[in-house]
């Protein structure tokens, strides 16, 4: 009952919230719902510490207990419209409707009152009518420059009257009348304030905050706002070539931020249409958005079509995390300028040296230019390049020849988009070979490179982040093989298998290739004797070997291969080690123009059963392959006989009392037998009773026969 409760609770919760009109409303709504533990028409607000900036709070402001980066205090006043009561809990009362004039008296606008009996609009303010007043709070009167304020009460008969009028609609118009991008006629002149009403529930008007919303009087309705509203005027039209309608927010960067860029990029730039036009539209955004609208980092579209991080951090309005707005809230007739002390240079203006510079991958920068290859990535050609992480170079590394080839592999012949890329697709190189697009559920690859970042397109070619230095492929598996010292022992068990032809073959394979040391690990007699058996060896070297091409960067926590001969592998990532059948690989990615080669340090070994059905596929009989496998003639004729009924070789579970042993209980007992094909039922009941696994002999004895 009581989970019923709760459950209703929620959907009433939600339905009222859903039901909100407006995105003000809704955190109006939440505010509501937060404070409704203090009393009726209690609201949640929260205050950001150090400062008299107060919020009504939403979900994600609740549970972050943060705005602009800054910590936050919770603090529970009354209600728009409500007022407390001596002894009653929360805010019962509705406040008293009175005319305009003593409205501002009421809700914290004592400032604007004033100011309104000095510049004799009192009389209006407290007539018939039916107005909008959207009044300065004390604070937004305070904040004003002193030189403004002394120029505004000079003359009250004019400027402050005009002002105050300019602050005025001659209309009522709520909170729910606020339509993002509206515009209403002022009671000066005529002159339209501006409304947006944003997601997050922020309305402005003329960029100025409504901290208090719909305190009704007799003759209007009366908003607070946060500071004191400022003319439009109409620059922006002469700066954006645009119709009325369209609402931009711009970015107008000093005339010094031009200064601060090398003398270079800057001639290149203005002497480039494309580039400049880039540079331009990158400073001016789709949406008209106030700072005072900015509560956490918002991504925001550029004309340009890429976009920019907007944010804050306390007071400072932030672009792409950096405080350099320097001058906010310029309004112009089709939108608003914030003036910046730095030039926002988008990736499209820019060539791929500069792309590089000052971000993950300085080190392939040098490199590249070091290489002798600047002129490639300062120019104008069409290329991709491929730049390693800094993590992906040792340190202290050196210009070689060798490593300018190598680098010089890394640049591809035409601009590309790594979203347009597919599997198996070739890139070439100016080093003029072909390099092969790999692609995973959770990775995208170029040989055993993987894509680490987005890509960057530049003014003229692309540049994809890479996590590790390219490997190019070097002839074919067996190339691969005998040129590492490492893989002689694998080499001439190859040749001995008879699968010289199958490693030089097009493929694609992925071989797990096990070292020399991975073969003197054997018992020397286990080792002659694979050797010596060419049949067998090639079914070990099988399940070494799949016929797909899978790189380090393709494996995920559980990534199953399928081998030329046995059950699947199974892959895993720990560590930045590839794990295969719990078998370390010691070396990953050494490409091959038919596959890949990574070398492990132990034989991987396949299932028992598997290898029973293998070589029975082979065509080798049970006598053989009891004696090869050293196991009672009966086991490997009950495991080939359940394999040809079944077409598999676990056991099949089955309801009822009578139990069966589990796989790894049934793969014990096959290891007990293989050790002593003597071993009692007795004996193996009581083997498994020390593992936990409690079995009756006749199970056991039916495990066995079956």
């Amino acid at each position: 009952m009581q989970h019923l409760t709760l459950f209703t609770l929620a959907l009433t919760l939600i339905a009222t919230i859903c039901l909100a009109k407006s995105p003000y409303q809704s955190v109006l709504q939440h505010s509501k719902i937060r404070g409704r533990q203090h009393g009726p028409n209690v609201c949640a607000m929260q205050k950001i510490q150090g400062t008299d900036k107060k919020y009504f709070t939403n979900c994600k402001q609740w549970y972050h207990r943060k705005i602009c980066g800054k910590p936050t205090v919770i603090s529970y006043e009354c209600c728009p419209g409500y007022e407390k009561l001596s002894g009653e809990k929360g805010c019962p009362a509705a406040l008293p409707l009175v005319n305009i004039y003593n409205t501002l008296g009421t809700v914290g606008a004592t400032t604007t009152k004033m100011y309104s009996e000095r510049a004799q609009l009192r009389e209006e303010i407290e007539g018939p009518g039916s107005f909008t007043f959207f009044a300065p709070s004390n604070q937004a009167w305070a904040a004003l420059p002193t030189e403004i304020l002394d120029a505004l009460v000079s003359n009250v008969n004019i400027e402050l009257l005009n002002a105050l009028h300019y602050h005025m609609v001659n209309r009522r118009l709520t909170s729910e009348d606020l339509k993002h991008g509206s515009a209403f006629p002022s009671m000066y002149q005529d002159f339209n304030v501006h409304i947006h009403h944003y997601p997050n529930g922020i309305v402005t008007v003329n960029c100025a905050r409504l901290v208090k919303t719909d305190q009704h009087a007799t003759n209007g309705i009366v908003h607070i706002v946060d500071r004191v509203i400022t003319f439009v005027t109409p620059f922006i039209h002469s700066l954006i070539h645009s119709q009325n309608s369209l609402s931009y927010r711009t970015l107008l960067p000093f005339p010094t931020s031009f200064e601060k860029i090398p003398t270079e990029m800057r001639n290149r730039i203005l002497g480039d249409p494309v580039a400049l036009r880039d540079l331009l539209n990158y400073h001016i955004l789709k949406n008209m958005q106030c700072a005072e609208s900015i509560t956490s980092g918002t991504p925001l579209e550029t004309l340009q079509g890429t976009v920019l991080e907007v944010g804050c951090d306390g007071t400072d309005m932030t672009l792409n995390g950096k405080a350099i707005v320097q001058k906010k809230d310029q309004l112009g007739t089709n939108g608003v300028v914030h003036y910046i002390n730095e030039l926002l240079i988008p990736d499209s203006a820019k060539t791929l040296l500069e792309l590089a510079q000052g971000s993950v991958v300085t080190t392939a920068t040098k490199l590249f230019v070091d290489a002798g290859l600047g002129s490639h990535l300062s120019g104008s050609e069409t290329l991709t390049i491929l730049t390693p992480q800094n993590e992906a170079f040792k340190e202290g590394v050196t210009m070689t020849g060798e490593l300018k080839k190598l680098l010089k592999n890394h640049i591809l012949k035409e601009k590309l988009s790594s979203s347009l890329l597919y599997h198996r697709q070739e890139l070439e190189t100016l080093g003029g070979i072909k390099l092969r697009v790999l692609v995973y559920r959770n990775s995208l690859c170029i040989e055993n490179s993987c894509i680490a970042a987005h890509d960057k397109t530049g003014r003229f070619g692309s540049m994809f982040t890479v996590d590790k230095v390219l490997t190019p492929p070097m002839g074919t598996i067996m190339d691969v093989l005998k040129a590492d010292d490492r893989f002689s022992l694998l080499v001439g068990a190859i040749q001995t298998a008879g699968m010289t032809e199958l490693m030089n073959q097009a493929g694609p394979h992925t071989v797990f290739a096990p070292t020399n040391d991975a073969f003197s690990a054997l018992p020397k007699a286990d080792l002659n004797k694979l050797m010596g058996n060419p049949q067998e060896l090639a079914g070990v070297l099988k399940y070494h070997m799949a016929k797909e091409i899978l790189v380090s960067g393709g494996v995920g926590s559980h990534t199953r291969l399928k081998p030329l001969q046995g059950d699947k592998l199974e892959l895993n990532m720990r560590n930045q080690t590839v794990y295969i059948n719990k078998v370390p690989v010691v070396e990953a990615d050494l490409m091959a123009s038919n596959g890949v080669v990574h070398a492990v340090g132990a034989i991987i070994n396949q299932d028992l059963r598997k290898k029973i059905v293998d070589l029975h596929k082979s065509g080798s009989s049970l006598g053989a392959i009891s004696k090869c496998l050293k196991l009672p003639h009966s086991s490997v004729q009950t495991i080939v006989r359940m394999y040809k009924h079944h077409g598999t070789t676990q056991p099949s579970y089955r309801s009822g009392r009578r139990r069966v042993l589990s796989p790894r209980d049934e793969r014990t007992l096959v290891r007990k037998v293989q050790i002593n094909p003597r071993t009692t039922a007795k004996d193996l009941v009581k083997m498994l009773e020390e593992t936990g696994t409690k079995v009756s002999i006749s199970t056991v004895n039916e495990s066995k026969s079956t």
